[in-house]
């Protein structure tokens, strides 16, 4: 008899499983036994589970024991490798609960066993199913052929009904349909469509979960990110950028030298955590040096001096953020990884600080015109990546507001012996934490900072994406030339890791009595936060979180609706998309015996994609527009 312990289902425990595996088992089940599968997969959060044979179990019930056996790679990949011991297996409803209550793997990193599909690639499908790296065969900017244009459509479809029913009545078969049609994607070459099914699916079950970290905002950005890229592909777009690419390989890039800028410490939702070197190339490129695995806060905070291998040599996280090293045989991803290959070799460079070198570049530009360029940059393969470059600054601290500390950037020296003031009628920057855990120091450190008003202090982070005129530091050093600055050891090489340094009062310099925070008094919201836009976002995320339905209904008791204070404010076209996704929410027809219906869902998620694309270009645009803005007060 096999032994049970009294350890309960976890996702962090289960197996992850390929999309087209827990798809088939939804599809293979009979269809009186789908009301049923949301029911069964929340009992899986009490059930025992355990290890067996390479894998693990999960005991549903008498003479119903569920085993999973992943492969080398550590996902369930082929059908047989979940078994069910009951009669009715595998078209049971013990096995597919299992499978849909496991993590969804990445097909890229866990590929599966060849289908007829793959195995004998047509022409439309032989890029997708060899997994070349690079472009697929789009790159040209030739249509979308007619596998792809179905393959989208089916995703469109999968994407609206899933927007249409919301996130309660989004279960588990909506959901397999999403992982079918993210399969059917794959087969087809439309990498970044697949990748976004799949980051929909875990967003809606982290959502019904009530995970920890989870936003709505993600699950609304990720559901607009599958519908424009699934309806303009079904529509025949040509544009190279909506197919993506089909894996983002490691490139070589010969010998480079590179300098340390900072640590960070990561601790992600979905349960890894450790530690990121951000680096700066010579040639002004930023770069990044890793080490995240599986774990929790405690793994982030003990990698702040954490080594890690790259190649032959064994890096120092410590070392590497405040010093440098010149590479050999190295490789970089697109995304600016550095690989650690066994053919890397590393040489030590000596330390420098941020006022010389490649270094100074990153406090050469004004902050507007750097978060300008940053905002009207955009990746076409990851568009989530637009405005998370570092950027640098000299700012001098004004005070604070709750967890923000309120700064000025100071303007550019014309004197040399001179002390730089503020930007003449520069917006008042916020700082927020990167990470408020308690195991970090980001919260302390910035409490240190706000209680000295006067102090002048070089930042680097990045911006806040959501939030007006608002930086997330990563690190701080001195303002070379000043007097009110911050006085770190000297083996700190002019720089303080704020999720790991811990700032001290010695560090700061004496308190100016001349300094107040009078300033701070007049603040008020930002102006994403102040804007009348908030009632198209509330509606935008009541659709992803209620359902057509909710939308209906709070239109119905808001009155006049959202469109009259926005039109008043002078949104006119928001107040024209929100009034269009309200009354296409309240659209019912009637069958032929005159009951109501549900219209189809494909005019209401059309006036739902084009109430959001609007939303996020206008609330870009305001961002962009607070850091040219005068400060209030």
């Amino acid at each position: 008899m096999t032994q049970r312990t009294a350890t309960t289902v976890d996702t962090d425990r289960l197996p992850a499983v390929l999309p087209a595996v827990a798809a088939a088992a939804v599809a293979a089940l009979p269809s009186r036994l789908h009301k049923r599968l949301d029911a069964a997969v929340e009992r899986l959060a009490g059930v025992p589970v355990g290890p067996l044979d390479g894998g693990v179990s999960v005991d549903c019930g008498p003479e119903a024991l569920v085993t999973l056996t992943p492969g080398p790679a550590g996902a369930v990949t082929d059908p047989d490798q979940a078994r069910c011991s009951c009669l009715l297996s595998p078209r049971c409803l013990h096995r597919t609960a299992v499978l849909l209550a496991c993590p969804v793997a990445d097909p890229g990193s866990h590929p599966g066993p060849p289908t007829t599909a793959a195995a004998s690639p047509t022409p439309d499908r032989a890029d997708a199913a060899s997994g070349r790296t690079g472009r697929t065969r789009k790159s040209a900017g030739a249509a979308p052929t007619k596998a792809q244009r179905a393959a989208a459509d089916a995703l469109w479809r999968a994407g609206a009904a899933v927007l249409s029913a919301g996130v309660p009545a989004a279960g588990a078969v909506p959901q397999a349909e999403l992982l079918r049609a993210a399969h059917g994607a794959r087969l087809a070459g439309l990498p970044r469509a697949e990748s976004a099914a799949l980051r929909t699916v875990r967003g809606l079950r982290a959502q019904r979960g009530r995970q920890n970290g989870h936003r709505l905002a993600e699950l609304v950005e990720v559901l607009h990110d599958l519908l424009y890229v699934a309806g303009r592909l079904a529509a025949g777009d040509p544009d190279p950028a909506l197919v993506g690419v089909l894996r983002r390989a490691y490139q070589p890039d010969g010998t480079l030298e590179v300098h340390g800028v900072c640590r960070e410490p990561v601790i992600s939702a979905t349960g890894y955590a450790g530690v990121v070197t951000h680096l700066l190339a010579a040639d002004g490129r930023q770069l990044s040096f890793g080490d995240v695995k599986p774990g929790g806060p405690d793994r982030a905070r003990d990698c702040a001096r954490a080594v890690t291998e790259m190649g032959a040599v064994s890096v120092n996280h410590a070392v590497l953020s405040r010093g440098g090293l010149r590479i050999t045989g190295t490789t970089v991803s697109p995304d600016g990884r550095l690989g650690a290959g066994k053919g890397v070799r590393a040489t030590p460079l000596a330390g420098t600080d941020w006022a010389t070198g490649a270094l100074a570049e990153l406090f050469a530009r004004p902050l507007a015109e750097v978060v300008t360029a940053q905002l009207a940059t955009e990746d076409p393969e990851d568009p989530g990546r637009a405005g998370t470059a570092l950027v640098g600054g000299d700012l001098v601290v004004v005070g604070a507001v709750g967890d923000q500390v309120l700064a000025r950037e100071l303007a550019p020296a014309t004197d040399a012996a001179a002390e730089r003031a503020p930007v003449p009628d520069g917006p008042l920057i916020r700082l927020v934490p990167v990470d408020a855990h308690p195991g970090l120091a980001h919260v302390a450190n910035l409490r240190r900072l706000a209680s000295r008003p006067g102090l002048r202090v070089r930042v680097v982070g990045r911006l806040d994406p959501d939030r007006a005129s608002t930086l997330r530091p990563l690190a701080v050093g001195p303002v070379p030339g000043a007097a009110a600055t911050l006085r770190l050891p000297p083996d700190w090489h002019g720089r303080a890791d704020l999720g790991y340094d811990e700032i001290q009062g010695g560090h700061l310099p004496p308190r100016d009595p001349a300094a107040t925070t009078g300033p701070v008094l007049a603040v008020g919201a930002d102006a994403v936060a102040e804007s009348p836009l908030w009632r198209v976002r509330r509606l935008v995320e009541l659709a992803v979180a209620g359902g057509r339905r909710a939308v209906a209904e709070a239109a119905r008791g808001d009155g006049a609706g959202p469109a009259g204070p926005l039109r008043r404010a002078g949104f006119t076209t928001a107040a024209a998309l929100a009034a269009a996704l309200a009354d296409e929410s309240d659209r019912r027809g009637r069958d032929a015996f005159g009951r109501l219906t549900d219209p189809d869902p494909d005019r209401y998620a059309w006036a739902w994609l084009a109430a959001t694309v609007h939303l996020a270009a206008a609330e870009r645009e305001l961002i962009r527009s607070s850091w040219t803005a005068s400060a209030v007060g």
